[in-house]
């Protein structure tokens, strides 16, 4: 089952330039891109309130709390190499918690996958299991494997980088942010080498400086 939100005018004018450009819509392991857009999914069911913890620059750490399914899941990220704290989000249930440490940022997540069925008391459809794959290591799989596999997997040079769903008493349903990653690692690359520069530069516009360095 696939819930899809409201696509935005500038998404639909997106999906209609790509229909006269003559380009085809293709989908991969959950993924669809079309015309370099792709369009927001949530694997599960469609029961709890949505949630959405945003685009960061990527994945540090994941906590996965379960039982018979997923109850809650929380997921830390990375800004600038500081430490983004995302809500937890799910029930206070579950009798096992695993928590997934990344080496980032040279490690990085590409893909999730999971089960998803009617919850243990038969109310709604939600999150029974899921496993998440880096660039390196796989983690998993949490939870039980049970009901209707589901996979998203990004493309070569693109990583995970955020995380929404739906949630009340368990994971209800989950969908993914993603960002090209190494535009981002060059980007980084090039501010580090201004940077470096620009301080070069300041020690041989400032006498002071120089003086100093000649002490030493």
């Amino acid at each position: 089952m696939f819930i899809t939100n409201t696509l935005s005018l500038s998404c639909i004018t997106c999906m209609q330039q790509g229909e006269e450009g003559g380009n085809k819509d293709h989908e991969s392991h959950g993924k669809i891109r079309l015309n370099g857009f792709v369009p927001e999914k949530l694997y599960g069911g469609t029961g709890g309130d949505l949630w959405d913890d945003g685009m960061y620059h990527g994945v540090r750490e994941i906590t996965v709390t379960y039982g018979q399914c997923i109850d809650s899941i929380r997921v830390v990220y990375d800004i600038d190499d500081k430490l983004v704290n995302a809500h937890r989000h799910g029930g206070d249930g579950g009798d096992d918690t695993d928590q997934i440490t990344l080496d980032y940022p040279n490690e990085f997540l590409v893909s999730v996958s999971g089960h998803y069925s009617e919850a243990p008391n038969g109310d709604a459809v939600v999150i029974w299991s899921l496993k998440f794959e880096s660039n390196r290591r796989t983690f998993g799989p949490f939870g039980h494997e049970q009901g209707e596999l589901f996979t998203f997997t990004v493309e070569d040079g693109d990583q995970i980088v955020g995380m929404k769903g739906r949630s009340g008493w368990y994971i209800d349903a989950i969908g993914f942010h993603i960002s090209h990653a190494p535009k981002r690692k060059l980007f980084r690359k090039v501010k580090e080498g201004l940077k470096k520069a620009y301080d070069i530069l300041v020690k041989i516009t400032n006498p002071l400086q120089i003086f100093q360095c000649t002490c030493l």
